[in-house]
């Protein structure tokens, strides 16, 4: 008979973070914003998926065996079997936070599901989102049921846990509206990024948590951006160079008891190197995609046979000059639906 594990047998852990982005450069559609944070052995470092490889891989040619977690740019294409790996990876990470490891859910779960969700008002101006479907879309339940339910025994013998994760979806409405009050998007970015770093700092920082985040167009200097965001705290810089910047932030925990710490990272291209980011980079696309799927029946509902749009600056130029039929009819104001910057 063998005795209960208590905390003394565990092995030590760490709370590792990932923010990536979506939709940054689109002339339409949302930018989406992710994150993703896993409870990992000390020493798994930011490469999960050794650890994870008998069900995950960054390689996308390798999806029918597993689970495909890299730069969305590789895990999505646009067709069939893009689309369904993207979503089965997706829908199989969500999974490990709900005891049943549900996978089928609605749209509007994913998109505006947590507590950075735009307002109600601002969802309810962008009528398309009242189109979102249920999931998933392109595999079958009780297929994305069984993987779901391999990664989480693989995770559970590699001692990883995901602890949480989650998407911050932003209108072009909402953005334009930010635009006019910044007069610039590195700071209408900024301001986004802040509100999930203080989400990462309240609810996960107590016992320490390292963040990786992807860089921010050229800068590569960010303490004194940090120094406004964290003002109950104190920012001390660990290092600066163009490709890679670190910080510590330190304030007391929320319980007043000990430190808070949040270490934060912004490396080039860490979605290479942080599964954590990949992974965020993942939700965020999916979470545009599925935003851009219902924007596309929206308005082909109004002008049938219109031709549907990923949103990118050529594209959606052509598409714009198209529906114009469509956007009469709906009756929206061109910043509803076309961004200004």
């Amino acid at each position: 008979m063998t005795s209960a594990t208590t905390d003394s047998d565990r092995s030590p852990t760490r709370l590792v973070a990932g923010v990536d982005e979506a939709g940054l450069g689109p002339l339409l559609g949302p930018l989406c914003m992710a994150w993703a944070v896993f409870r990992t052995p000390v020493d798994a470092g930011d490469d999960l998926w050794k650890p994870l490889q008998s069900v995950v891989s960054a390689d996308p040619k390798q999806d029918r065996e597993r689970l495909i977690v890299a730069d969305s740019k590789r895990v999505h294409t646009r067709n069939d079997r893009g689309r369904k790996r993207l979503e089965s990876t997706v829908l199989a990470f969500l999974a490990q936070l709900d005891e049943s490891r549900r996978v089928n859910r609605h749209a509007r779960e994913v998109l505006f599901g947590g507590s950075l969700a735009p307002g109600a008002e601002m969802i309810e101006a962008h009528p398309w989102y009242e189109h979102l479907p249920e999931l998933p879309t392109m595999s079958e339940v009780g297929a994305m049921e069984l993987r779901a339910e391999r990664l989480h025994r693989a995770m559970q013998t590699a001692g990883i846990e995901l602890v949480d994760y989650g998407v911050r979806v932003v209108p072009a409405g909402e953005l334009n509206r930010s635009f006019d009050e910044t007069g610039n998007k590195g700071a209408t970015v900024w301001k986004l990024l802040h509100r999930i770093m203080r989400h990462l700092w309240d609810s996960q920082a107590d016992g320490g948590l390292r963040a990786v985040i992807d860089r921010q167009g050229g800068r590569w200097r960010y303490g004194p951006h940090l120094g406004r965001s964290f003002p109950d705290a104190s920012v001390q810089l660990v290092t600066e160079a163009p490709k890679y910047s670190e910080y510590d932030v330190v304030g007391r925990a929320g319980d007043g008891v000990g430190d808070r710490r949040l270490r934060l990272a912004f490396a080039e291209k860490a979605e290479d190197h942080s599964f954590a980011v990949a992974l965020a980079s993942c939700l965020a696309k999916y979470a545009r995609e599925l935003a851009m799927a219902s924007f596309n029946r929206y308005f082909e509902a109004l002008q049938p046979g219109l031709h549907p749009t990923a949103g990118y600056f050529k594209d959606g130029r052509r598409w714009v000059a198209e529906a114009q039929k469509a956007l009469a009819d709906s009756g929206l104001q061109r910043k509803t639906v076309e961004r200004i910057r």
